[in-house]
């Protein structure tokens, strides 16, 4: 008998057709490699004296692909998603800024200026250094040091509470 890899490339064909016959037009290379497997077992399970290996072939992937569309069907049903209108509709308690400036400012006593531009930009604007810099016109390592001094001097704060 000859070699899978030619079995597969003979009905290569045959695994498209089928997907084109069932409509599937949204993961087309999935259903092909599940044709392909159920192929592969096909071709390792045919008896030639029960008749025509395409006949067997074209039936046995074709009802595997059949349940793999039912599968995904009623994986589909059972999950439940709201729309965009419900979540616009739900208020939530939360802020959208969890750290208010004025929380963030009661943290920056013994900060510089520099280094209170870069607590209030990246924890309550959520900026990039990259960013900072851009607005402020210094250079990122220049942010990254305001970030370094900001951080061991709210470290220590801390430890001292």
């Amino acid at each position: 008998m000859e070699s899978f890899e030619q079995v597969a490339a003979q009905y290569e064909p045959m695994i498209h057709q089928i997907i084109r016959s069932l409509n599937i037009y949204q993961n087309q290379e999935e259903y092909f490699q599940i044709g392909l497997i159920r192929l592969w077992e096909a071709w390792n399970l045919f008896d030639p004296a029960r008749g025509s290996f395409l006949t067997f072939a074209y039936n046995i992937v074709k009802q595997k692909i059949i349940d793999e569309l039912r599968k995904a069907r009623m994986q589909k049903n059972d999950t439940f998603t709201l729309d965009d209108e419900f979540w616009s509709e739900v208020e939530s308690p939360y802020s959208d800024r969890p750290l208010e400036e004025g929380q963030l400012l009661s943290y920056c006593g013994g900060l510089t200026r520099n280094q209170t531009i870069w607590v209030l930009s990246s924890f309550l604007y959520d900026l990039s250094a990259r960013q900072i810099a851009e607005q402020h016109g210094v250079t990122v390592s220049a942010v990254k040091a305001w970030k370094k001094g900001a951080l061991t001097k709210l470290r220590n704060t801390l430890q001292q509470i």
